[in-house]
Formats: C-alpha cells, sequence, structure tokens
C-alpha cells in the first residue's frame, strides 16, 4: 500500500465513534454500553448481558484476545460472558457507561442528539489587538488562576507580566528589564537552538516548582553532557554521522531543568523572581543533527504529568527511521512522571535518561517494545501542542512537515502518525526505498487538518505553529494555527462536536481601531504585519494570543473589528477569578431506542476492527 484508501472504500464510521470508543484511554473493540439507571429503558448494557450472558463469544467483538485492558481475565478457553464475569454488575462495570453532559454510550442505535441549539455562525474575520512589543516563544498563564503571566524569550529568560482586561485600553504589563528569571548563561541560543519551552507546575503556587526545556553546548558548558539519542540500541553509530552545520554528533543537548522559586519568597504565588540555578536535571539527551528536536513541555491538565515533545533529529526523510523506532525518543512525545523521583537502580533497570518516573498506565504497559517514556511517536518536528481546556481529552500537536505538508494531529496513547513514511496524508516514497519501515507495517493515526505548501507561499517555505481550541466568551469554539510565515491564520472548527471531524479555513485578520498598540501594517495595505508567527498561548480567561516578531497579539471581540459573530458576548470581562475546574464539553441528552439484538451491535462494532 503506497496510499490511503479512497474515503468511498471505506466503512461508514459513526461520527461519535471517537467518544464511543473513548479514544482518549486504552484501546477498546467494544463501544461504551449505555448503562443509566436514569430510566428503565436506557441500561443497554444490562439488555446485552441478559439475552446473551449464555452465548459463544468465540470470535465476537468480546472474545479474549481483542480486549485491551478492560478488567477482562485472561482466559483463553473462555467461550461464554458468564465464564469471563461473575454478574451482570462486573460485565457493566467493565464495559458500561452512563449518557450525561460528559460522555456518550451506544445502546444499539446510531448516536443522535435532541434539544440541540442552533450552530454557533463563526465570525467572518478575527478581531486582534496589540498590547505588548518583544519577541516571546512562549506564554503559560499563572498556575493561580489570577490575570497574570509566563513569557519567554529564545535566548533565556522569563518575564512574568500582567494581562489588562478587554477593552481597558491597557497594554501587558512586562518589565523587559526585569526578568522573572534569566537563564541564558546556561542556554545555546543559534538558529534553531534556544529555551524552547517552559512549564510551571500545577501545584506551583504552593511548591513554586517549575521547569525549562533548552539546548546546551557541551564544547563551552561543563554541564552539558550525557547519552547520545544516536547509539547501539537504535542501530547507529556516532562516529559513522557527518558533521551538520560544522556541528559534531550530538555536540548539542536537549535538557529540561527543574528549578524554583524557594529562597525568594515565603509565598510561591506572590513570587516576582526565581533562582537561576537547577535544582535537578530531569532529562539530558544527545542530539545526532542540528533541527527537528521540538523542545515544547507542559503538564496535563488531568493527569498532572509533564509532556515533552521531541523531533526526529533533523536527518533528511529521518534516514536513521528514529521517529518509527520504539526504542528511540527522537520523533516522540513523552510523558514523564516528575513528582516522584526514581531510585538509582530503577534509572539503571529502565534506562532512564535522568531522575523521573514512568508513569504506570505509560503505553509501555502495554507494548514493551516501546521505551518506557513513550506516549505517541511518528512525529517529524511537533511545534505547539495543546489541551482542550474544556475537554482535556482532546490533545492537539501540530507537526512542522519537511518540504511537502504541515499538519495538526489529536494525540492519543500510543498513537503513531506516521512520520517519516508519510508526512501528513501524503506518502513518502523515499523513505519506503531505504526499507526501514512499510506503510503496511504501522497503524498510522492521519492528521485532522493541515496545509500544502504551497499553499503558504510560491516558494513552498512552511512552518506551521499550533494554537488554540478558542474557549473564550467572544467566539465560537473554533482550533486556531497558523504558519510561521504568517500568511494565514486558520480557524478548524469540529462538526459534530465530539466526533474528530475537522473543517478548515483560513480566516481573515484585522486590528482593532481602539487597539492599545498600533499595530503594523504591510505596506500599501491594511493588512496587520505579524511578520512571523512563533507560538500561541492561553491565559486563565481562555482567550488566545499570537506571539510574533512584531509583537504579542490578543484575539477580541469581533465587533470591535466590524465583524460579525452569533455567540459574542459584548459585556467585558470583569476581575479575572481563578480558573475553574476542567469540564468536558457539554453534549445534549441523546435520544435512544431500547431494545436491539446482540447482531446489530456486532456488525457495528465489526466496522472498526
Amino acid at each position: 500500500m503506497v496510499d490511503p484508501p479512497p474515503r468511498s472504500l471505506l466503512p461508514t464510521c459513526d461520527e461519535f465513534a471517537a467518544e464511543l470508543f473513548r479514544v482518549e484511554s486504552v484501546p477498546r473493540s467494544i463501544p461504551v454500553l449505555c448503562n443509566s439507571t436514569v430510566s428503565a429503558n436506557s441500561s443497554f448494557c444490562s439488555n446485552v448481558w441478559d439475552v446473551c450472558q449464555d452465548t459463544s463469544i468465540l470470535n465476537s467483538p468480546f472474545a479474549t484476545s481483542l480486549q485491551g485492558s478492560t478488567g477482562l481475565p485472561h482466559n483463553s478457553t473462555s467461550a461464554k460472558l458468564t465464564d469471563l464475569w461473575q454478574s451482570k454488575t462486573d460485565f457493566c462495570h467493565a464495559f458500561g457507561g452512563a449518557y450525561n453532559n460528559d460522555s456518550l454510550c451506544f445502546n444499539g442505535k446510531q448516536v443522535s442528539l435532541i434539544n440541540v441549539t442552533e450552530t454557533p455562525v463563526p465570525p467572518n474575520g478575527l478581531c486582534l489587538e496589540k498590547i505588548g512589543d518583544g519577541q516571546y516563544i512562549n506564554m503559560v498563564s499563572h498556575p493561580d488562576g489570577s490575570n497574570r503571566a509566563f513569557f519567554s524569550s529564545l535566548a533565556g529568560k522569563i518575564w512574568l507580566a500582567s494581562i489588562p482586561e478587554q477593552d481597558s485600553g491597557k497594554s501587558l504589563g512586562l518589565d523587559q528589564s526585569s526578568p522573572f528569571v534569566d537563564l541564558t548563561d546556561q542556554v545555546h541560543l543559534d538558529t534553531t537552538f534556544g529555551m524552547l519551552g517552559m512549564a510551571f507546575h500545577p501545584n506551583f503556587a504552593q511548591n513554586g516548582r517549575f521547569f525549562a526545556s533548552f539546548n546546551c553546548d557541551k564544547v563551552t558548558s561543563p554541564s552539558c553532557s550525557g547519552r547520545c539519542a544516536c547509539n547501539s540500541d537504535v542501530n547507529c553509530d556516532p562516529s559513522k554521522l557527518n558533521s551538520s552545520n560544522g556541528a559534531t554528533p550530538c555536540q548539542y543537548y536537549s535538557i529540561v531543568a527543574e528549578y524554583t522559586t524557594n529562597g525568594t519568597t515565603s509565598d510561591p504565588s506572590t513570587a516576582k523572581s526565581a533562582k537561576p540555578s537547577e535544582v535537578r536535571r530531569i532529562f539530558t539527551l544527545g542530539l545526532p543533527f542540528t533541527s527537528d528536536h521540538g523542545g515544547q513541555i507542559l503538564f496535563g491538565p488531568k493527569d498532572g504529568y509533564l509532556y515533552f515533545m521531541m523531533g526526529d533529529g533533523g536527518s533528511k526523510d529521518d534516514s536513521y527511521n528514529f521517529a518509527q523506532n520504539k526504542k528511540s525518543l527522537l520523533g516522540k512525545i513523552m510523558r514523564l512522571d516528575v513528582d516522584n523521583m526514581p531510585t538509582p537502580a530503577e534509572i539503571s533497570e529502565l534506562g532512564l535518561w535522568g531522575n523521573y518516573s514512568i508513569p504506570q498506565d505509560n503505553p509501555y504497559s502495554e507494548d514493551k517494545d516501546l521505551r518506557p517514556e513513550i506516549w505517541a511517536m511518528g512525529l517529524r518536528d511537533p511545534w505547539r501542542c495543546s489541551f482542550d481546556s474544556k475537554r482535556p481529552s482532546y490533545f492537539l500537536c501540530a507537526d512542522v512537515g519537511q518540504d511537502r505538508y504541515e499538519e495538526v494531529d489529536v494525540i492519543t496513547k500510543g498513537g503513531n502518525y506516521g512520520w517519516s513514511v508519510y508526512e501528513g496524508p501524503l506518502f513518502n516514497s523515499q523513505q519506503s526505498l531505504r526499507g526501514n519501515t512499510s506503510a503496511n507495517s504501522i497503524d498510522l493515526i492521519f492528521p485532522v487538518v493541515g496545509y500544502n505548501h504551497s499553499s503558504v507561499n510560491h516558494l513552498g517555505s512552511a512552518a506551521i505553529s499550533g494554537g488554540y481550541f478558542y474557549r473564550s466568551t467572544t467566539d465560537p469554539c473554533t482550533y486556531l494555527y497558523s504558519d510561521l510565515y504568517a500568511g494565514a491564520i486558520w480557524a478548524a472548527a469540529e462538526t459534530p462536536k465530539n466526533s474528530g471531524n475537522f473543517n478548515t479555513s483560513s480566516i481573515p485578520f484585522t486590528c482593532a481601531h481602539d487597539s492599545p498598540m498600533q499595530c503594523p501594517t504591510v505596506p500599501n495595505s491594511a493588512v496587520v504585519a505579524l511578520e512571523y508567527v512563533y507560538s500561541f498561548g492561553e491565559d486563565n480567561r481562555k482567550d488566545v494570543f499570537i506571539l510574533t516578531s512584531s509583537g504579542v497579539y490578543r484575539v477580541v471581540r469581533p465587533s470591535r473589528c466590524n465583524y460579525t459573530c452569533s455567540k459574542e458576548t459584548v459585556t467585558v470581562i470583569g476581575s479575572p477569578v481563578p480558573s475553574p475546574s476542567i469540564n468536558s464539553n457539554n453534549v445534549a441528552e441523546i435520544e435512544m431506542e431500547f431494545l436491539i439484538l446482540l447482531l446489530s451491535l456486532m456488525v457495528l462494532v465489526g466496522m472498526f476492527l
């Protein structure tokens, strides 16, 4: 197979399949069976048990070998449901689930929604205001839920800033001369190197812990040392690698280090500065080449683990197949526990790359061929990932392509996103010719949105920057993303909600006439000159910010730019309060019929096997 099959040849998939099969959790072959006690006719799981408990399940979706980790005992001689579960309660504990505002479930019919309000019409343009100068590569909201956020530069400085309210006419409260912390002495700064990420512990307001992801040069920094990503475990010999832009293999390293505000204040939530000395070196990885090394770090909003995005290392077409090699950490998203430090014995036994532990439910628990740190694989150069603040199971990452396609992926546990067998949805014939990994050998997840390089400029240059689901009060819930070259901003709408199906379009953007700071424009044009888009940010109000080479911009009410939006809330936002608890996306109640035979269930489920 060299190309994905045409859609016309694929089985029809229920538009809510991603929710029914709970794609954010472990793989499963049985959808969540309705097991609500709200009404007598809603417990489809009980009905399945009553009808099928003594029916043979061999070669059915319930067969033992097909069940991921649903609490199913492994017994190859099992032939009936009653051989595996002692009671209806046990069975429905494994497969059942209620339908409510948080989730969907299956009762034998196609899912349909009732009491659905009219779908908001997205605005016909994006209204921006400029609130700051300066070139920042990261923005992270303060964990205390206030109107403050941290901004960082590629060089290695972090600033603490106050975010003004919309319609206040005020600009960003940031003093360039007074950084929160200055790590420039530890960071190697170059075109593709620098401080690429920062993350603040979920309990930062109490413990003062924060983390930085940066590059160092072992030639100039004595503390820059460690193992090389090119090693015998991944069939790579660093002595056989050519120099990359004048650098020797693994001269440069990707580092994740921990820092603290302790000692600067008794209350971390009020800290205005931090110590620049490392508390702990969390992770160290030598880079075989000088590009494509990702570097973003962030904490999962539900699990509290640290996610670390790593590129493939930089060689054309990933010539050493790092992204598809399960023993390599290049081209991967890692998930680390930085709250429980490992013992020296654990570091040695698991071959860890630093001071972190492995979450028990990492994919390694089900696939021992994987490095234990890996959460997802098959990425080239992930540049800016984010969790949806209302649906934290939605984890979207932009992945920078090589020379053909830029993509956005919905990241799931153990997911393989194809590089370098595929670049986006496009088959990479050069990788196939090397014979490292075939298209047939991987269980590929294609991107949900993306664009060809040719759509950005006539030179074919492109580099995507992932953004956020816009969850503020002034705009429908679209996912915003852009390209480094700032020629366009895209808005992707998921239709229907929770389906994983996105429609995307380029959206015009304009500067508000009452912007606190004057927006630069393209010569002889009214178009805002963003110049280069480095990254996106989100504050505790869920407003979205665009970090560019011409300054910091905030997405504001469409009406300020004479755009229309059916969902706009014109009331000015009041004083900020701590971030609310994250809830799943509201979904209307589900209207379902009661009875259905097991055969109907198996026919539907069979389409996913």
